[in-house]
């Protein structure tokens, strides 16, 4: 049996998440329809909504539900676009790719540790007007925390608008509107154990272009009938995440990292405030591929760097940017679900030990 732990690929779904998502997806009616049935998916739906909306600190008008994340982060760089756009060089490819339709696109530089370089930020918020800055909150690959509140603040004073990819660190790490300073916020359910295909974008705007044009839903922002067993079930997980509090993966986190670096590994981002739960070991001289590949073998599911890239292993721009040069091609992520076990730890453990020493050696030698 295979050991989970690609968490920031996709968190295993909670069974508070599925009995929630069984009992919506036996509710005839549209949210949209005013007889009795339809009201009654209605309440649900805004149930949900103002779980969302308490949860991440705006008004149940400001969330918008989406299919996910990818969707919320398009919706947002649409929504709110700028002449200018700026964004971290570590962003996901959910940013990454919607960014190129802008005019004007810089990449900020990233400091080794891989927090977003403060000074290149101001020095791009005084070169012109009119900007849109996104910057994740937890990146996916390392779990660099970057440092949102003073970001905020440079953007606020020069009139910018702040958009948040927050889809790692939701439910993970305290995450607001007011906390963050930012002006609009990505999620996506199935980060934190809800169902795969619901999202949301929170924000403060009082309109919203929509990506998506129809009938006419989500007040005329995103068109389509909303997937309400995903929505709900999406909201029962978020209240079952923020009931946690992530010391225990934190331990575990710490003894991976201890482990690997007997063997000669190194920490991406290690002396940065980081997310509980993930890490990313850079085995020098060995391919991420073949180091999956061993790993799967051997019983443990992990990954090398996102996992939206049709399955394909590529070489990190997340590692590149914090300077690793060809070593940016020789690191995996492990990143520990909400139901991981010590003993899920020590297995990975041995086995990580094992591989490393059996091909890290052949591979610095190479």
């Amino acid at each position: 049996m295979t050991v989970y732990l690609d968490a920031n690929a996709s968190e295993p779904l909670r069974p508070a998440a599925f009995e929630v998502m069984a009992r919506a997806a036996f509710l005839s009616g549209n949210p949209s329809s005013i007889h009795a049935e339809g009201q009654a998916a209605r309440r649900v739906l805004e149930d949900a909504r103002q779980v969302l909306a308490e949860a991440f600190g705006t008004e149940a008008d400001g969330v918008i539900f989406t299919s996910g994340g990818t969707e919320a982060n398009a919706l947002a760089l649409h929504a709110f676009r700028r002449q200018r756009l700026a964004m971290g060089a570590t962003e996901h490819d959910a940013i990454r790719t919607p960014a190129r339709r802008h005019a004007q696109v810089t990449a900020l530089d990233v400091t080794p540790e891989g927090a977003l370089d403060i000074d290149a930020l101001g020095a791009f918020l005084d070169s012109g007007d009119a900007a849109l800055v996104c910057v994740m909150a937890a990146n996916n690959e390392t779990g660099v925390l970057h440092p949102i509140r003073e970001i905020a603040a440079l953007c606020r004073s020069a009139g910018a608008w702040l958009h948040v990819d927050a889809v790692q660190a939701a439910g993970r790490v305290p995450v607001t509107l007011d906390t963050l300073g930012a002006d609009s916020l990505a999620i996506s359910g199935h980060k934190f154990g809800g169902p795969k295909g619901a999202g949301a974008l929170l924000t403060r705007a009082a309109t919203v272009d929509p990506l998506i044009q129809g009938g006419g839903q989500e007040r005329g922002r995103r068109g389509g009938t909303p997937p309400l067993p995903a929505i709900a079930g999406m909201a029962a997980a978020l209240r079952e995440a923020l009931a946690e509090d992530g010391s225990q993966q934190r331990v575990w986190r710490d003894r991976i990292e201890a482990a690997a670096r007997e063997v000669g590994a190194r920490v991406a981002g290690a002396d940065a405030p980081r997310l509980g739960q993930t890490s990313a070991l850079v085995l020098d001289g060995v391919a991420a591929q073949t180091q999956l590949i061993a790993l799967d073998l051997a019983g443990y599911a992990v990954s090398a760097g996102a996992a939206c890239s049709s399955g394909k292993v590529a070489f990190s721009h997340v590692l590149d940017a914090m300077g690793y040069g060809v070593a940016a091609g020789h690191a995996i992520r492990v990143s520990l679900p909400w139901n991981v076990e010590e003993s899920d730890v020590e297995g990975f453990i041995a086995a990580y030990r094992a591989m490393a020493l059996r091909l890290g050696g052949a591979g610095r030698r190479a």
